[in-house]
């Protein structure tokens, strides 16, 4: 099967892009933007709505086969690639595709990411969104040519063994963090709340309103959870913040974070990015220093690594040195869709538990083929996404989830 036509367009993702920089440094809220000059390069706004390029290849059977070019919402922060703009990627992108896949046989879904790897347009690779997007298309134009899901051609290619038990969601509430709470709870989401800890006002001067954020969430677990067993995960990304408020002291950090693990009454804790350091080598460092002092005092508390890891060969360098409890791989900044197949793999390889996040800055068509790439290789969480809704996102992730485990286990099979 070929492709016969691309097409692109400019789209709408479901959140925002925001400058965490200036974010961070205590930009004024002003309702729901920010007051103040963005830091951060490519911005014209502390916060600015989301966008990106739709890619649709025509196959030569006539179907349709889509993927979005979106990067996350913290785009440029942390080392990852800056904002994606459809004025100033789409002209690009659109005349490389023609030339490269238009009249193609559809490629195998490694050799597709091999082909992006390669890219290159004006001497420069593709922007980490323009790869995720086109792999997403790729993926699902393998899937069609030949006649099985996205989950089945991953697993083939990487020969993994099929589970139709759906992931584990991680729920995301955004800036709704009560009422987001709740919803989470009602539909016995397994991990929640993210919380977006993302200014130092949420953690308060000595980190007294993070704490009490946090027992609000516990002690609403055990409210509204009625007569059942549901006891889900708390997971917090606190963007750094924490270590900002302690001054980079890995000791009083560890302190801190192990008052958590307290204030979690019993339920299993996650810190994403306690710290943030500058830069991947510091990074590991200041984790790993955490994260030891953590183990040696026994506490209730895993750390999962997300600034500065940004690529698989960041993933393998997290995984290999043992710094963390989790990685998140954050999907649009690993670009094409085969580098996320292989960080999962590879966190497997080293012990660590794999995160397959993403950003809320997504679309549906990206999400679903998150979904896809998790069913085929088991990580421990997945972020519930687009948007920052949670309802929207979740829907999206556990239906998809759902089809694929009941595709599995075969027509009126009884996968769960």
């Amino acid at each position: 099967m070929t492709i016969e036509r691309v097409l692109t367009s400019p789209i709408a993702t479901a959140s925002y892009y925001d400058d965490q920089a200036a974010i961070r440094a205590g930009a004024e809220r002003d309702g729901f933007t920010y007051v103040g000059d963005p830091r951060a390069p490519g911005f014209h706004r502390i916060r600015q709505a989301g966008e990106g390029v739709g890619v649709v290849l025509v196959l030569s059977d006539g179907s349709r086969c889509r993927g979005d070019c979106v990067a996350v919402q913290y785009a440029g922060a942390g080392g990852r690639d800056g904002v994606y703009l459809a004025k100033d990627h789409l002209p690009r992108i659109d005349a490389w595709l023609r030339a490269v896949l238009e009249g193609r046989e559809v490629p195998g879904f490694r050799d597709a990411g091999s082909l992006l790897d390669q890219a290159r347009i004006d001497g420069k690779p593709l922007h980490s969104a323009e790869a995720y997007g086109v792999s997403q298309a790729l993926l699902f134009a393998a899937s069609r040519a030949q006649r099985i899901t996205p989950t089945e051609v991953i697993l083939r290619e990487y020969s993994l063994e099929p589970n139709p038990r759906p992931i584990p969601l991680l729920g995301q509430c955004g800036e709704d963090r009560h009422d987001g709470v709740d919803r989470m709870i009602l539909r016995e989401t397994d991990v929640l709340p993210h919380g977006l800890i993302n200014a130092p006002a949420l953690l308060g001067e000595k980190g007294e309103v993070l704490r009490q954020y946090l027992r609000w969430v516990s002690s609403r677990v055990r409210t509204l959870r009625a007569d059942t067993d549901y006891t889900p995960d708390i997971h917090l990304d606190v963007y750094g913040l924490v270590g900002l408020l302690l001054d980079g002291d890995s000791s009083r950090t560890a302190e801190f974070l192990c008052r958590l693990g307290e204030d979690a009454g019993g339920l299993s804790l996650t810190i994403e990015s306690p710290v943030d350091a500058g830069a991947r080598g510091a990074q590991i460092q200041a984790l790993g220093e955490v994260h030891r002092r953590i183990e040696a005092q026994g506490c209730n508390v895993l750390i999962a690594a997300d600034e500065w890891c940004n690529t698989l060969d960041d993933v393998r360098a997290f995984a290999e040195t043992g710094c963390c409890d989790m990685i998140q791989i954050k999907t649009p900044d690993l670009g094409a869709l085969h580098h996320s197949v292989e960080a999962v793999l590879a966190c497997r390889e080293h012990g660590v538990a794999a995160y397959l996040g993403g950003s809320a800055n997504e679309t549906d068509v990206s999400a679903v083929a998150g979904a896809h790439v998790a069913m085929a290789t088991r990580p421990a969480r997945l972020l519930a996404k687009p948007g920052l809704g949670f309802d929207e996102g979740y829907t999206i992730m556990h239906n998809e989830m759902k089809r694929i485990a009941a595709d599995m286990a075969g027509i009126g099979g009884t996968a769960s």
